[in-house]
């Protein structure tokens, strides 16, 4: 069964648009799990290092890895320069401890998103053979991450995708029922009101420099549910490296969307349950008329006196909604 799909399926310039699909779990052995991705999409294997394998498929090169990048790096390091026998036993000791606490990663390519179907036998995959999702320990607060490509990468199209994204974060979060685990980390940080408030006025029309800097000046780091910092960087590189100084900014013309949870071990939760709610800011950012209009209920909310559990937002904007 195909995913609906959004009412800007194209790109400005004519060709489809695409997700990229990030998922954190644990429950398998990496190799096991590259396997997997291999026996099921038709791939082959191409290993990078122990805790990082490629595959080769059809529909693009997949990664599997331990997100881990201190031990990524040290295991390439070690190939190219093999290490003396105390070296080598702390690096597994190492590693296997780093299992036991830190998630794998499954990164797909950009997929057209008239293909994004092809991710449901390998989620059911790899339930199947005992992948562990966000619910499995208290403490496990692993994501499911979408990176979706914009129409188009101009300042207007990004304001509007962001102003509906933070319109919509409360109804998004009662939509993935966050568990206290990621409530809690530091990962999935919400934007400073001030922050909101200033993209909500309709007076605010930033060029692309000036809005880089207002939000590097307000969020210099990653850990957004909304992270802006890959497309930013596309931009311009060396401006965000300079404001948040971390390796794992990747450059892309993308959005990276954190806030759903890794649910893979749920027999009844799929890519569809995040994506259903990605389609709602779809729709709002498309309809600039409707989302001016949220966007200035949502202003006047955050100026109430009463505190937002009286009278919560969450279900404010869900009459928005369509």
């Amino acid at each position: 069964m195909t995913f609906p799909l959004p009412a800007r399926v194209h790109a400005r310039d004519g060709h489809e648009r695409r997700l990229g699909v990030e998922l954190e779990f644990t429950g398998l052995p990496l190799p096991r799990l590259a396997a997997l991705v291999a026996e099921t999409l038709d791939g082959e294997i191409e290993p990078a290092s122990e805790y990082e394998l490629g595959i080769r498929t059809p529909l693009g090169r997949f990664q599997a890895e331990l997100d881990f990048d201190y031990l990524k790096r040290l295991a390439r390091e070690q190939q190219r320069c093999p290490p003396g026998e105390l070296e080598q036993a702390a690096t597994e000791l190492l590693g296997s401890l780093a299992l036991q606490l830190v998630p794998l990663e499954l990164v797909s390519p950009p997929l057209p998103l008239s293909r994004l179907a092809a991710l449901d036998p390998l989620f059911a995959r790899l339930r199947e053979q005992g992948a562990r999702g966000t619910r499995h320990a208290l403490h496990y607060a692993f994501g499911l991450h979408l990176n979706p490509e914009l129409p188009d990468t101009g300042i207007d199209t990004l304001l509007r995708y962001f102003r509906a994204y933070l319109c919509l974060h409360d109804w998004l979060e009662q939509h993935e029922d966050i568990v206290a685990a990621r409530r809690l980390s530091p990962y999935i940080r919400a934007f400073p009101k001030d922050y909101v408030r200033r993209l909500l006025d309709p007076g605010y029309r930033p060029d692309l420099p000036r809005f880089t800097a207002d939000y590097l000046a307000a969020n210099p780091t990653r850990n957004r549910a909304m992270d802006l910092l890959p497309w930013l960087a596309w931009h311009d590189e060396a401006g965000v490296q300079a404001a948040v100084h971390d390796g794992k900014v990747n450059k892309r013309p993308t959005l990276h969307y954190r806030l759903p949870n890794s649910d893979i071990d749920n027999p009844a939760w799929s890519l569809r349950h995040a994506w259903h709610g990605w389609l709602q800011l779809e729709a709002l950012a498309d309809d600039e008329a409707r989302l001016a209009r949220v966007c200035a209920a949502y202003a006047a909310h955050l100026d109430q006196l009463a505190p937002d559990f009286l009278d919560p937002w969450k279900h404010k904007v869900a009459a928005w909604l369509r």
